[in-house]
C-alpha cells in the first residue's frame, strides 16, 4: 500500500529565459483573474443566460464574458504565445502538437455551480510548458481569494486584501492509519468506483470524511492541507485540471492518474484527462484502494 515511486518526472529544469517569462507574467495573471471574476460576479447576481454546448454541458454568458477578457489581455501581455480555452473555437491537434510553451484557460470552472448559486466556481489559468503546467492561477470569485504558484518557487494563497501566505499540504505525513482521512469530493460525481475506492480506506484507516466542494478548489483543498486526497473518477478535460496541479506540486503534493504518473497535456487528440488522484502523501499508492477488497493488503 506504501511507495515513495510515484512516477513523477515534474522536476524537469527550466530554461533561464522560460524562469524569466514566467517572473514577468505571473503578476499580470493574478490580476487578469481578478478582473475576469469581476465580470463573472457582475453576472451572477442577473437573470444570465443558459444554454448547452454541443457536448450537452452548460455555459452561460458569464462563461463567455470572462473567456473574451481573457484572451484580449493573454493576447497583449504573451503575443506570441498560444491560448487554448474551453470556451474559444476547438484547435486540432496537428496545429497544437506543435506547441512548446501555451496558455491554458478555464474562464469559468464549474459552470454548473454558477448555475445553481453555490458560490463553488473559479477562474483558472496555466501556462504550459513542454507538456507540463509550470503557473497556475486559480481565482475564486464567491470567496475573494486567489491560489497560485510559479515552477520552483513554491504555492500561495492570497485574499482580497492583497495578504499573501505559503501554502503547503498537510504536514501530518505519512498517515497515521489511526487518524480520519479527509476526502475531498464532488456532490454530483458519486460513482461506483468511488465507494469502492471509499469503502476499501475504512479497511486500511481507522475512518474517512468527506468534504465537497466545486470545480478546481478542490485541489487547493490539497494544496492548503483542508483534504488528504481527492480522487476524481469520471470525465474532467485538460483545462480543469493544469492550474491546479502546479499549484498542487509547488505546495509538495502530486497530481498523477490512476496509474501513479504525473498527468500531462497536449499529449493527444483528445482533451479529456484520465481519471486521477490529487494528494498530499507521497509514500501511499492511492490507486491500490480502487480495486475490491479481497483478503490481506500488503
Amino acid at each position: 500500500m506504501y511507495s515513495t515511486d510515484t512516477g513523477s518526472d515534474s522536476e524537469q529544469e527550466l530554461p533561464d529565459s522560460v524562469k524569466a517569462e514566467l517572473r514577468r507574467v505571473l503578476p499580470a495573471v493574478i490580476e487578469l483573474v481578478r478582473l475576469a471574476g469581476e465580470k463573472i460576479m457582475e453576472i451572477y447576481e442577473t437573470d444570465f443566460h443558459i444554454e448547452n454546448k454541443k457536448d450537452n454541458t452548460p455555459v452561460t454568458n458569464a462563461d463567455f464574458a470572462a473567456n473574451d477578457l481573457i484572451v484580449k489581455t493573454l493576447t497583449e501581455l504573451t503575443p506570441h504565445i498560444p491560448i487554448l480555452s474551453e470556451e474559444s473555437d476547438e484547435i486540432p491537434y496537428k496545429e497544437r502538437c506543435d506547441w512548446e510553451t501555451y496558455w491554458l484557460v478555464d474562464p469559468l470552472d464549474g459552470t454548473r455551480a454558477f448555475i445553481e448559486k453555490t458560490g463553488e466556481f473559479s477562474v483558472n489559468i496555466a501556462l504550459i510548458y513542454r507538456h507540463r503546467p509550470v503557473v497556475g492561477v486559480i481565482y475564486s470569485p464567491v470567496q475573494k481569494c486567489t491560489f497560485f504558484a510559479c515552477k520552483g518557487n513554491g504555492a500561495f494563497r492570497l485574499n482580497d486584501l492583497d495578504e499573501c501566505r505559503s501554502i503547503q499540504v498537510c504536514a501530518q505525513y505519512p498517515v497515521d492509519k489511526s487518524r480520519k482521512i479527509i476526502v475531498a469530493g464532488t456532490r454530483s460525481s458519486r460513482c461506483a468506483a468511488l465507494q469502492i475506492f471509499l469503502d476499501n480506506l475504512t479497511a486500511e484507516f481507522d475512518a474517512y470524511e468527506m468534504i465537497f466542494m466545486g470545480s478546481s478548489l478542490k485541489s487547493c483543498m490539497i494544496a492548503e492541507g483542508e483534504a488528504d486526497v481527492y480522487a476524481r473518477l469520471g470525465p474532467t478535460s485538460e483545462w480543469d485540471t493544469a492550474a491546479a496541479q502546479c499549484i498542487v506540486e509547488e505546495a509538495g503534493g502530486l497530481f498523477t492518474d490512476t496509474q501513479m504518473q504525473s498527468l500531462t497535456y497536449n499529449t493527444k487528440e483528445s482533451l479529456l484527462n484520465p481519471d486521477f488522484f490529487v494528494f498530499g502523501d507521497k509514500s501511499i499508492r492511492w490507486n491500490l484502494f480502487l480495486a475490491p477488497v479481497s483478503g490481506t493488503r500488503g
